[in-house]
C-alpha cells in the first residue's frame, strides 16, 4: 500500500474494528511518504469513510486506496453498494451525522464516482510543500 501511484487496494472485512485498521494504515503510508502534516486529517477522515461504508453498504468488504498525485493526497473507500453518500443534519448531541461533515470540514474536496460494482467515495487533501 506504500507505493504512490495507489495502484495497490486493501481489502478489509465490513466491520466496525476496519475502521480503526485503516487508520493505522493510513498513518503508517502517509508516515512513510513523509506527509507528516497530513496524518491527523488522513487518519481522522479514512476511519469514517470506512465506517460510513461499514454502516451503510450491504457488502462483506470494503476497499481502501492511498494516492499520491502531484500536489495531492487521496484516500479512497470503495464498497458494493451503488447508493451515493448524502451529508445529513446531526442530530444535536447525536452520536450519528457527523461523519460526512467532518469529511467535508476536513478536506480540501471529496466526492463519490460509481463503479461498474458499487461505488468509491474519496477525499483529497492539498500537500503543501514546505518552502
Amino acid at each position: 500500500m506504500c507505493e504512490q501511484d495507489g495502484s495497490d487496494e486493501v481489502v478489509l472485512p465490513s466491520r466496525p474494528q476496519s475502521a480503526s485498521v485503516a487508520r493505522r494504515l493510513v498513518l503508517a503510508v502517509l508516515q512513510s511518504w513523509g506527509l507528516h502534516q497530513l496524518l491527523e486529517a488522513g487518519e481522522l477522515l479514512a476511519g469514517e469513510l470506512i465506517a460510513n461504508a461499514v454502516r451503510h453498504a450491504a457488502g462483506r468488504t470494503v476497499g481502501l486506496q492511498v494516492q499520491r498525485r502531484s500536489g495531492w493526497l487521496r484516500v479512497e473507500v470503495r464498497d458494493s453498494s451503488r447508493a451515493l453518500p448524502c451529508r445529513i443534519v446531526a442530530e444535536p448531541g447525536g452520536e450519528a451525522g457527523y461523519g460526512l461533515q467532518l469529511v467535508d470540514d476536513l478536506s480540501d474536496r471529496w466526492g463519490a464516482d460509481l463503479l461498474p460494482r458499487g461505488k468509491a467515495v474519496w477525499f483529497e487533501l492539498k500537500i503543501r510543500e514546505r518552502g
